[in-house]
């Protein structure tokens, strides 16, 4: 996915090229904290770093970014050498699967994010959606798979005894310039509506409005159909 904001751009630039370690140490660290899913990509590139030094650094960030994606790349570092990246590519591990393996307090189908503006690059509109699909994790959901069928959804919230809830989310313009994002929610695997939220900004950039309404509409969406924290 492109990287659309431009802090998390810059600062996987610094860890690929930063001239000395501590510069790249410093950019993993704090890419780590950013709550950017794509901050992902910069980081698992970071294991690969010549220093060692770095490699725990990026291995230490991607446990706190909590992107469970996280765990492929660095189950590929099993054979880390650096005995400090080595540890804390287990911690990070052990914290991502502890993750994925939380009991999932509900099942979400989001139906991507279009865009009704007419103005809005396709990969600010991915990002939207990878920033709703992140807020979701936190809150617990599982997220239902592309094209799943009807029995497949209803065998999953039958043996998981959850509710299941489809989310179409669409931008749209604002006032004074700026964008709304609207979110309709259904029940899942069936159609009955449940209700829509709606949340907007303005004077800013597309790509920082984006940025912040999406975990917002996920908040809101939680908070008005009575999903459990």
């Amino acid at each position: 996915m492109a990287q659309t904001n431009p802090q998390t751009a810059s600062l996987g630039r610094l860890l690929r090229k930063g001239a000395e370690p501590p510069q790249r140490i410093q950019a993993a660290r704090v890419l780590g904290e950013s709550e950017d899913p794509e901050a992902l990509q910069p980081l698992c590139e970071g294991l690969q770093d010549p220093s060692g030094e770095v490699r725990a650094a990026a291995a230490e960030a991607l446990g706190k970014l909590g992107e469970v994606g996280a765990v492929e790349c660095l189950e590929a570092r099993k054979d880390e050498p650096d005995e400090a990246a080595q540890a804390a590519i287990t911690a990070a591990l052990k914290t991502l699967r502890e993750l994925k393996a939380r009991p999932p307090r509900l099942y979400v189908m989001l139906n991507g994010v279009k865009d009704a503006t007419g103005t809005v690059p396709p990969e600010w509109v991915k990002a939207t959606e990878a920033r709703m699909r992140r807020k979701l994790t936190q809150l617990g959901a599982w997220l239902a798979p592309e094209k799943e069928s009807e029995a497949e959804a209803r065998a999953v919230l039958k043996k998981e005894k959850l509710q299941g809830y489809r989310l179409m989310a669409e931008i749209r313009p604002g006032p004074d310039g700026g964008l709304k994002l609207s979110v309709m929610c259904l029940r899942y695997p069936g159609k009955q509506l449940l209700g829509n939220v709606e949340v907007q900004a303005s004077g800013a950039e597309q790509g920082d409005m984006l940025e912040a309404l999406a975990p917002r509409a996920i908040e809101e969406a939680a908070s008005s159909f009575g999903w459990k924290r």
